[in-house]
């Protein structure tokens, strides 16, 4: 019997274009027979050619420069060999999942599913007072990550690894259906992340603040709104609509 497999992505990219990756990383996360899942020792990382010169913005966060690159195969030569493996894959994962998800198209993955870990989080851990990848890292303290490996931050195999290690505890908290389902809907923040109310949790808001926020551009703080209306009973339930995460918690 295969053993089930989250493999964990993380990209980094020489600008916005849909080919301008120039790193992917990765770190499996396996189902052991006793129903615990663990960071396993399958990790990695490639160079990828961008096919252009890399952006001074981009550089700036990553430190990947074009020598570096200039040898690598192009994305789409790359990209299945590492996020279709051989054996059993049961989904991909990223934290804000939806930046990958715009460079791993279904065409690349084969269709398979993603977990948003910063999604994932959000309701696993509502009352942490951060969410980004690293702050998750020395927030949380992960058992077993060894700092070493998750460094340098900002580059593929590190962030992924760090990554993997709160996936894990997810996957050890709830199940993967769960973890699955929630991706696919917006972020439940669990305060509002900005303005005249901020640090608030939306159970604190009045009924007339809640449907200001029902008109925000970002959908996640709709989203979010929506949920608490709904738990009180003031409207249906949250109209799910296509994921964005421009909110960084």
């Amino acid at each position: 019997m295969s053993i089930s497999r989250v493999r964990v992505i993380d990209l980094e990219t020489g600008g916005n274009g849909p080919n301008d990756v120039c790193e992917i990383g990765w770190q499996d996360v396996s189902l052991e027979p006793d129903g615990r899942w663990i960071v396993n020792d399958e990790r990695g990382a490639l160079m990828v050619n961008p096919g252009r010169p890399i952006s001074p913005e981009t550089m700036a966060i990553h430190h990947i420069l074009d020598e570096h690159v200039s040898g690598a195969a192009f994305w789409k030569e790359i990209a299945p060999a590492v996020l279709r493996p051989s054996g059993r894959i049961d989904a991909l994962a990223a934290h804000h999942a939806a930046f990958e998800q715009r460079y791993c198209t279904p065409r690349l993955t084969g269709g398979l599913r993603w977990i948003c870990t910063w999604k994932c989080a959000l309701r696993v851990w509502p009352d942490l007072p951060r969410f980004s990848n690293q702050m998750l890292r020395y927030q949380r303290m992960p058992q077993g990550l060894i700092h070493e490996i998750g460094l340098p931050a900002h580059r593929g195999m590190p962030d992924a690894y760090v990554t993997a290690h709160h996936l894990r505890d997810l996957l050890n908290a709830t199940s993967l259906d769960q973890l699955l389902a929630w991706s696919d809907e917006p972020g439940l923040l669990p305060r509002v992340p900005a303005g005249p109310d901020r640090g608030k949790g939306w159970g604190r808001l009045s009924m007339e603040a809640l449907k200001e926020f029902l008109h925000d551009r970002d959908v996640d703080i709709r989203f979010s709104a929506e949920s608490e209306m709904a738990r009180r009973g003031g409207i249906e339930q949250p109209t799910v609509v296509e994921p964005a995460q421009r909110t960084l918690l």
